[in-house]
């Protein structure tokens, strides 16, 4: 079932960067980054609270709070560099390049959390670095 949500979560992430890029032609990243984080709160406590996720609160703890918030200015950070690398770069050349991501996720996932490096990961991940480095030096 994973693999389903990953592929929706691939195609929503495309979607994001042509809606993004439409967007932030003449905003302030800064700014279209708080607009797009203002929906996405609405939006992520809506289904929460109508899902009844809001029991599950209390089995929250404070190391699993410290790194989901952790994981929150990292994700801010990213979204402002990647809202300024697509107000002045092409969404084809930007949205790639941002996914250079994955071979870090793997690098990571592989160090910190031990996770198996299997031949079809690294092809994977070495395919990608590839590709942005195509992409890093054809970009001018």
């Amino acid at each position: 079932m994973w693999k389903y949500y990953a592929l929706l979560s691939a195609f929503f992430a495309a979607l994001t960067a042509i809606l993004a890029k439409c967007g932030v032609r003449t905003v302030d990243p800064s700014l279209a980054t708080a607009v797009r984080t203002t929906v996405i709160l609405l939006l992520t406590w809506s289904i929460v609270l109508i899902g009844g996720g809001i029991g599950h609160l209390r089995e929250l703890t404070w190391k699993a709070a410290a790194f989901l918030i952790a994981s929150g200015l990292a994700t801010g950070l990213s979204w402002l560099f990647y809202f300024k690398a697509l107000q002045t770069g092409d969404v084809s050349r930007v949205a790639p390049i941002d996914k250079l991501s994955v071979v870090l996720v793997v690098i990571f996932g592989i160090l910190f959390l031990h996770e198996k490096a299997t031949w079809p990961v690294i092809a994977g991940a070495l395919c990608i670095a590839a590709g942005t480095l195509f992409l890093l030096h054809g970009a001018h």
